[in-house]
């Protein structure tokens, strides 16, 4: 039951959203081909082999994680708190309680920036070390695994068992790749098949129940109600898109009228330093909107093969001549930092806009209390 339950929790998560499936028993006496229709949306949907493929696939030990795709991970957040509202905190909460939460995050975060920072050193270490003794003209130095090889012999015939294992579901990869339009050409006929068993279905309820729904003529029995759907969401949006202008050109023609008012009352005292403080603030939030309308470079995300690149290398056999030529995923580590910075940036914008929210917050809560003076930081 326990495992029915992850697996259909797993397929709502991934946004699998067959209603047959999350109506099958939990004890797995029925829905072979509800399976089957899952297993082959994942396969299509989240590339699932090709995963599996890069988690088994043997370390170097010289991979660390980059991500350059905050953006989505905002959206996701937000849509997060917005499908589920109702689990934030309680009132009951105690504050210091979270103080200690809080603190021991952080004690957490920095011991463990503290030993990715000693990780980078003595990564850094061993590339300089090796620097010119790889046969592999683009890397140049040895990986973390291979130095363990080359000092401790021994444990060849471990890294060579998973070599040959890797190299055993490569072996079957390239042979699903091979039949995998077969694969396909029989789930349309498992599709076939399954919706004429609903059109099977509808027309004997509908007969029984004497309903008055509309007869499903199309190959899929939920082609009607979804074309229907459709049609009423596209009426619907060309409605908002009538009204959504009409108020825009509202608030703007209102705006206009504020701002000459304004203008009129500022023009007197200080209007130009007024006005230079407001067009800061306005390109400081506009910031992060220019960024986001720009063109986007396709961002990188997942696990990357750190790479030694000296601008004096170190020339023992001469396999140094052809290291410039960077491989086309790299990335240097100036780009990360840009990016990081930025990302800084923008998250200290956020920072002290939520400080203020805050304080504002509490101020209201204070002016409820009696007999309680709250002096702010």
């Amino acid at each position: 039951d326990n495992q029915i339950r992850f697996v259909k929790s797993a397929l709502w998560y991934h946004g699998y959203g067959r209603p047959e499936l999350y109506q099958l028993p939990s004890d797995g006496s029925a829905g072979s081909r509800e399976l089957l229709l899952a297993f082959s949306w994942l396969l299509h949907r989240i590339s699932l082999l090709e995963q599996l493929l890069a988690w088994n696939r043997v370390k170097t030990g010289d991979e660390t994680s980059v991500c350059m795709c905050e953006d989505d991970l905002l959206n996701s957040q937000k849509s997060t708190t917005e499908i589920a509202p109702g689990y934030g905190l309680e009132d009951g909460v105690d504050v210091r309680y979270l103080q200690w939460l809080y603190g021991r995050l952080r004690f957490q975060w920095q011991s463990l920036h503290a030993q990715h920072q000693e990780q980078c050193k003595l990564l850094h270490k061993i590339h300089l070390f090796t620097s010119g003794s790889h046969m592999d003209q683009i890397l140049g130095h040895f990986s973390v695994t291979e130095t363990d090889l080359v000092r401790q012999p021994e444990n060849y015939s471990q890294i060579l068992q998973l070599l040959e294992s890797e190299t055993m579901q490569l072996e079957a990869f390239l042979e699903w790749k091979q039949l995998e339009p077969v694969y396909w050409q029989w789930m349309e006929t498992v599709l076939d098949n399954m919706a004429e068993e609903g059109n099977t279905s509808e027309s004997q309820d509908t007969h029984v129940e004497k309903s008055g729904l509309p007869k499903v003529t199309l190959s899929c029995p939920w082609a009607d109600s979804l074309t229907g759907q459709i049609d009423r969401l596209s009426r619907d949006l060309m409605t908002l898109h009538d009204q959504l202008h009409k108020l825009v050109t509202h608030r703007k023609a209102a705006w206009c009228e504020k701002v000459k008012t304004r203008e009129e009352e500022l023009q007197k005292d200080g209007f130009s330093a007024t006005a230079r403080k407001i067009q800061e603030s306005v390109e400081l939030k506009l910031l992060d909107l220019t960024c986001l309308c720009a063109p986007k470079k396709k961002k990188m995300h997942g696990s990357c093969r750190l790479v030694f690149r000296s601008k004096h290398p170190a020339s023992k056999t001469g396999l140094h001549r052809s290291v410039s030529k960077e491989p086309v995923s790299a990335v240097s580590a100036t780009e990360v930092i840009r990016e990081l910075q930025m990302r800084e940036a923008s998250l200290e914008r956020e920072l002290k806009q939520l400080q203020k929210e805050c304080r504002q917050r509490l101020n209201e809560i204070a002016e409820g209390l009696d007999g309680v003076i709250c002096v702010s930081p």
